[in-house]
């Protein structure tokens, strides 16, 4: 049997407020398509805001960049 306090500790859980989340991601995605030099700084900047609160692994945030 596991003890309570030991699961106490697994799972997710959601962001600590809307407010929170918001800040860190952005407003710039909203409405960006990817389609054009504009839509790409819009994804750019949100991809900057998760990598700065460390939401995505330094690896992650590097793959971002690769292929352009």
């Amino acid at each position: 049997m596991i003890p309570a306090l030991l699961l106490a500790g697994c799972g997710t859980s959601g962001p600590g407020s809307a407010t929170g989340l918001r800040n860190v991601v952005g407003t710039d995605l909203i409405g960006a398509r990817g389609a054009t030099p504009a839509d790409q700084r819009k994804i750019d900047r949100t991809v900057v805001g998760i990598c700065a609160a460390a939401v995505w692994t330094q690896a992650e945030c590097a793959r971002h960049g690769e292929g352009r």
